[in-house]
């Protein structure tokens, strides 16, 4: 459903429409909120309502440039008021991760936990080689939002896809179940590279929130073979949310193979609720 706000934007919210607990997937990038087959299928056997939505600037959300990590909080808000929910979980990937964090950080009530998997930590994160074993392609992008938009765009816009970002276990993933993550991608940036530029930005730039506000228990999932954003980073995350923060690293997984542990991830957040 397309979601009026009253700023007048309008987000595209995406739910399974079944099962008891709520849980907000906040996807990665380039993607969209469309709640993908092997997710809906973990959920429905865990008894997990699975709600999305498009982040501003991919599918039918409206865009917001300059939109800060922190923003994702009020617009999951709106959608949870929006539909009749009170407490739920939120958890991200990639991308997604730092904005479910974000989530973390509310006011006491509504979120009782957090999940990143395959998340970034901040640019400023101190004593945190922040690019060190980032495959060459990645860091180049993020190193072209480091130096800002104009940058960024021109990057991306003569940027082909490199293999080597993903490892043979992803590679697996994305040609068995989880092909889908793959075309979706594609339909995130069909309308054009707004959405991921404004993600690019918003996670190298300043936040919005004090990671010490992350308040509700948090699950830090990590595969120890990521290219893309390696597992220092949620090594670095978890010593700020404690006491609440758990780490979990996958020796065998990449950025996306780890996607295959989202089953354990709904079970975590279900004893929690």
């Amino acid at each position: 459903m397309d979601l009026e706000l009253p700023d007048g934007r309008v987000v595209r919210v995406h739910d399974s429409g079944v099962g008891g607990v709520p849980v907000f997937w906040l996807h990665g990038s380039p993607q969209t909120g469309d709640l993908l087959e092997p997710l809906l299928e973990a959920a429905s056997r865990r008894g997990v309502r699975l709600l999305g939505y498009d982040r501003p600037g991919y599918g039918g959300s409206t865009a917001v440039a300059g939109r800060d990590v922190a923003a994702a909080a009020a617009d999951v808000v709106a959608v949870a008021d929006a539909l009749g929910l009170g407490r739920f979980a939120v958890a991200g990937h990639s991308g997604g991760g730092p904005h479910a964090l974000a989530c973390g950080a509310l006011p006491p009530g509504r979120v009782f936990a957090v999940v990143s998997m395959s998340g970034p930590a901040p640019v400023s994160a101190e004593g945190l080689d922040w690019f060190a074993g980032m495959a060459p392609a990645g860091e180049a992008e993020l190193r072209a939002a480091v130096a800002g938009r104009a940058a960024l765009e021109e990057h991306l816009a003569s940027a082909e896809f490199d293999a080597e970002v993903f490892t043979p276990a992803d590679h697996a993933a994305l040609e068995g179940p989880w092909r889908s993550l793959g075309a979706n991608a594609g339909a995130a940036m069909a309308a054009g590279l707004g959405g991921l530029v404004d993600d690019d930005l918003a996670v190298v730039g300043p936040w919005g929130f004090d990671l010490a506000e992350v308040s509700v228990p948090t699950l830090l999932v990590h595969g120890v073979r990521d290219r893309m954003v390696p597992a220092e980073h949620s090594e670095w995350l978890v010593d700020r949310v404690r006491p609440h923060g758990e780490l979990r690293l996958s020796p065998q997984d990449g950025h996306v193979s780890i996607l295959d542990r989202v089953g354990d991830v709904f079970d975590w957040l279900v004893l929690r609720g």
